[in-house]
């Protein structure tokens, strides 16, 4: 990550920390227009089930995000599945999806 925008890698970070934090498969963080970030994991409930970048997208929108910078998804898949790329998408239509595993090596950005 040493090469990497130095915002870009704290949101990395954010989202290896959610992952480690809560024993989860996935970790996501996204970065919103004022520079604001929200972390989070998979929801896997019963009656709710959430990707982490999901949620980290729906946290920005309630507190009121108008706009997506970048996002970050840690996952040992390798990549972002298609519905996390529309719910950054959403938000966000010119933010960087950015793919690590979970040793937080950057694998892929999808712009």
């Amino acid at each position: 990550m040493s090469d990497m925008n130095p915002e870009d890698a704290k949101i990395i970070t954010l989202a290896r920390s959610a992952r480690a934090r809560a024993g989860a498969a996935e970790g996501a963080a996204v970065r919103d227009e004022t520079g604001r970030t929200y972390a989070a994991t998979t929801v896997d409930l019963p009656s709710l089930k959430l990707t982490a970048l999901q949620v980290a997208v729906a946290m920005a929108v309630s507190s009121g995000a108008e706009d997506l910078e970048a996002a970050a998804l840690v996952t040992a898949a390798g990549t972002a599945r298609p519905s996390d790329v529309a719910a950054v998408r959403d938000l966000g239509p010119k933010a960087a999806v950015l793919v690590a595993a979970t040793d937080g090596t950057l694998r892929a950005t999808l712009d």
